[in-house]
Parts: structure tokens; C-alpha cells; sequence
């Protein structure tokens, strides 16, 4: 039997990103950006380290389709990097392609300027490469744009729920013919891979959701779990997860992640990408954490604390917020927000060596107003007072004492 092939499975790159960054003095671009660029970088020295033998990228390299040329110089450095030892396959992702079908994705310029070991998929097709360590074929389903797959006359006087029917079984279909093709193309032993950009039933959806272009059809589990493919790598979904975990006689189906923490969403998700050792009907993998940017949110009730700001500083100091975005969300009632310091919290963060603070939430409670359900008209003073005192929950016992109190002032003269 040969030595199983090394394949880098990585995805949702999203160059371009920028939420809770500054200007990084050495680059000229935002702080956020470096973040996902330093993850790539990690990305590649692993694939070095451990000889990889191919990188397929599930797409959505950058945040939309038309990037900067500063973050396409970042990301091509690094697709470089990555084609120096191996061949690349680009998948074309959601936000790497525009909805005609006449305008370029922003990776197109790769198969263009035909970069040597890099291949830009960007049509649903069954091909096969190789590899130092042998021969893969691979089934690639970029993004179904609803333009590309489904001519006008089909989806003419159609609604959107038709339409999005129509797609779903033209994506079916496709699948069932990319995994014939495939048994065909390999043979007995020749490995098969499918890489796809599109949601999976069953998939934990996550922060992706909030920046997703467009609408989404789901694709069953059942039409990836074919044991024609030995590893099914995908791209879109932000979370990593096995999406046919504990499973045994079917391929893995696997999102790799995202590789950096777009927003708060992704606070508790670990970023990385996968390891496969890709051999037929005996492909095994296993997840690579990256050092993504922590996010911390530190929340705090202090409605009845009349030193918030100290709190805080002796709250922080028990924490680990360094390299780390933070944000607050604190409860005040209006009393208590008087004593609120909020350049000293800032500074204490820094000082803890906290990266960025993305803001402070202040929840203030607002008593609910009493209402008299009579008109004020004709109360004497001090029943307007008793009134005024129930509506602040005082009991009464310390109304007459106020009230007492009230009348002394009331008749001074």
C-alpha cells in the first residue's frame, strides 16, 4: 500500500476583515488584518514542517469580491509560499465570486496568469492531480450561484422557494455525477477528495451568517457520505466540526473553520485548520489549532455597588485579558453610574496589556415612574410627596418619617 498523501484542508480565510482593529504602524493596513495574515503564516510553516503533499483551500479568501490590492498582494504571498512544494486548489467561495456570471472572483487572476502548481475551481468538475506521493482525484462544487447553475428558462415565472428547490436538486444531481466520475477517474487505489463551499444539514451555523451574501440552500448529509470520496473538505461554515463524527464506512465531512475569530459569535471556537492523511478507504485527520486572537467579554452587575470603577480594576486584574480584544457590559442603576470612572477601566486594561477594547456597555435601570391614576389636582402637597415616596418603594414607616420631615420645611414660615 502507498504512503498516505499529506493534505492541507483549510478555508474562510476572509482577508479584509477589520472589526476591533487600528492601523498596524508596520504595514499600513488594520491591525485585524495582520491577525488573519499571521494566521496563514502559521498555517504554511506547519505545512513545511510536515511536508505536505497538497493544500485545498474551501474557499472565501477574502471578505468580499472586490479586495484591496494590498490584502490580494497579502494573500497571493502566501499562496506562493504555499506552491513552492505542492500543488494549491483554490475553491471559489461566496464571497470570492459576483453574482454574474461575466465578472471575474477575485482569485481568477491565478488560473489567468496560469501560476505554476495553483489551480482556481471555480465550475462543479471531477479532475485529478499529482501529488509527490502519488496520484488524487478531486471533486470540486464551488459556491452555487443560482446564475451559474440554473439557466433563465428554468427559473422563469418561478418563486424564490421554487428556485431555491430547483437548485437544490440541480446541486443533488451534481453530486451524484462528481462522485461517479471520480470512481471512474481513480480506479481501485488513487484516493478521492471532495471540496465544496456550501451548507451542510446539520451544520452548527455560526457568526458566517452575519456577513453571508445572499441566500443559502442546505445540501443532506446523505449526499456527501458516499464512500466513492475518502474525505469530504468544506468551506463556509465558520465552526469547525465532523459532520459525520462517530460514524463508521463513510468519509469524513469536515468544515475546517474559519482561522481567526471574525467577531464575539466565534469567542469560544477554536480557529485552525485540518491535517489529513488522505489514503483510500483508510484516510484518518485531526484539527490544528492557530494562536487566534482571544475575545473576552467581561461582564458586570453594579447596581448596587457604589465603587464600580474599583471593582472593576480588582475584576480585571483576576483575568487574562493580554493580546486579547475586550469588551464590557455592565449594569448600573443611575446612582450608581455617578461613581462609574471610565478612562481609569481603560487604563487598567491596558495595563493588563489587553490589544483592543471594542467598547463599553453601560445597562442602565431605570425605575418605573408611579403613575397616580388620579389627577394631581387637588392632593395637597404632602400627598403628592406620599405618592411621589410609594413610587420609589419606600414602605410606610419611612414615609411618615419623611413626610415629618416635609412638614417642618412645608411650615418653616
Amino acid at each position: 500500500m502507498t504512503e498516505p498523501i499529506r493534505v492541507l484542508h483549510f478555508a474562510d480565510v476572509h482577508i479584509g476583515v477589520e472589526n476591533y482593529g487600528r492601523t498596524d504602524p508596520n504595514t499600513g493596513v488594520s491591525s485585524r488584518v495582520v491577525d488573519f495574515l499571521h494566521r496563514m503564516d502559521e498555517m504554511v510553516d506547519y505545512a513545511r514542517a510536515n511536508d505536505a503533499d497538497l493544500a485545498i483551500f474551501a474557499g472565501d479568501a477574502f471578505k468580499n469580491a472586490l479586495p484591496n490590492p494590498t490584502y490580494q498582494r497579502e494573500f497571493a504571498w502566501r499562496v506562493r509560499d504555499l506552491a513552492q512544494g505542492m500543488p494549491v486548489v483554490l475553491l471559489v467561495g461566496n464571497h470570492d465570486v459576483q453574482p454574474s456570471e461575466k465578472k471575474a472572483s477575485s482569485i481568477e487572476i491565478y488560473s489567468t496568469l496560469d501560476v505554476p502548481n495553483v489551480w482556481v475551481l471555480d465550475t462543479w468538475d471531477v479532475f485529478d492531480i499529482n501529488t509527490k506521493r502519488g496520484r488524487v482525484v478531486i471533486g470540486a462544487a464551488p459556491y452555487p450561484v443560482r446564475a451559474r447553475l440554473l439557466t433563465d428558462e428554468r427559473t422563469h415565472n418561478k418563486s424564490v422557494r421554487e428556485i431555491d428547490e430547483l437548485l437544490l436538486r440541480e446541486m443533488i444531481t451534481r453530486l451524484q455525477n462528481m462522485a461517479r466520475e471520480a470512481d471512474r477517474l481513480a480506479g481501485v487505489d488513487v484516493p478521492r477528495l471532495l471540496t465544496g463551499h456550501f451548507t451542510v444539514t446539520g451544520a452548527t451555523l455560526g457568526s458566517e451568517r452575519s456577513i453571508m451574501l445572499g441566500r443559502d440552500v442546505q445540501v443532506p448529509l446523505a449526499e456527501l457520505t458516499d464512500d466513492r470520496w475518502d474525505y469530504v473538505a468544506l468551506g463556509h461554515v465558520h465552526k469547525h466540526q465532523n459532520l459525520t463524527h462517530g460514524r463508521t464506512g463513510v468519509p469524513p465531512v469536515v468544515y475546517s473553520g474559519s482561522i481567526e475569530r471574525v467577531d464575539f459569535g466565534e469567542a469560544l471556537e477554536d480557529k485552525g485548520f485540518c491535517w489529513v492523511e488522505l489514503a483510500r478507504g483508510a484516510t484518518t485527520w485531526r484539527f490544528v489549532p492557530v494562536a487566534a486572537r482571544p475575545m473576552v467579554t467581561i461582564q458586570l452587575d453594579c447596581r448596587q455597588d457604589k465603587t464600580p470603577t474599583q471593582t472593576l480594576e480588582a475584576h480585571i486584574r483576576q483575568l487574562d485579558v493580554k493580546g486579547a480584544i475586550v469588551r464590557l457590559r455592565l449594569q448600573f442603576t443611575p446612582e450608581t453610574l455617578a461613581y462609574f470612572r471610565e478612562e481609569r477601566v481603560r487604563d487598567v486594561l491596558r495595563q493588563a496589556g489587553a490589544e483592543y477594547i471594542s467598547g463599553i456597555e453601560r445597562m442602565v435601570e431605570r425605575p418605573e415612574r408611579a403613575r397616580l391614576g388620579i389627577s394631581p389636582e387637588g392632593l395637597t402637597h404632602e400627598e403628592l410627596l406620599d405618592l411621589y415616596w410609594q413610587g420609589k418603594g419606600k414602605n410606610a414607616q419611612e414615609r411618615a418619617a419623611l413626610l415629618a420631615l416635609a412638614r417642618e420645611i412645608l411650615h418653616e414660615d
